[in-house]
């Protein structure tokens, strides 16, 4: 057999579909791997990939169900880092206790102490442009768009008499 007769062999023989491959592919998914990753490691090509995909819904749904749990899990903490919060975080303390015994003698004995402790998390500017500018890219785009040249139409505010209303209340 010659070198060219054993590339094609090679090209053309991909790996066998196995049930396990869908475990495997949801575990891959939660790692936040891409169809071209999966592929490469099945050991087989994408268009392989698209016919497992097709002919295996098992194996498809295990894709999906991979990439759609990492996605709400990183929705999730993006959304955290956008609002202030508190967290309660586990710490360790040392404590002294100072005596005199029975002779006078000062005593110092340490021990350590687990506490709980309450931290301020403080939002994340950048996790909140994120978020709005996805969630809401009309109103939160970084672009200023000053292009139009229309009018500006007449904008009336009314601001009240300008008075104080406490005084006008007490008065009418």
């Amino acid at each position: 057999m010659n070198e060219a007769t054993a590339s094609a062999i090679v090209k053309t023989k991909h790996t066998p579909y196995n049930e396990a491959f869908a475990a495997q592919a949801t575990k891959l998914c939660l790692l936040g791997v891409t169809n071209r990753d999966l592929a490469a490691f099945f050991g087989i090509g994408i268009r392989t990939l698209a016919q497992w995909k097709k002919d295996q819904p098992d194996f498809a749904l295990a894709i999906a169900h991979g990439k759609k749990v990492a996605d709400m899990e990183v929705a999730v903490s993006l959304y955290s880092a956008t609002i202030d919060r508190v967290i309660t975080t586990k710490q360790a303390i040392k404590c002294k206790e100072i005596y005199y015994d029975e002779n006078g003698k000062r005593v110092e004995k340490e021990r350590i102490e687990i506490v709980e402790v309450e931290k301020h998390i403080p939002a994340d500017f950048r996790s909140q442009q994120f978020w709005l500018r996805n969630r809401n890219p009309a109103q939160w785009n970084e672009k200023y768009d000053d292009t139009d040249d229309a009018a500006p139409g007449t904008i009336t505010l009314n601001l009240g008499s300008g008075q104080n209303p406490l005084t006008d209340e007490t008065t009418g």
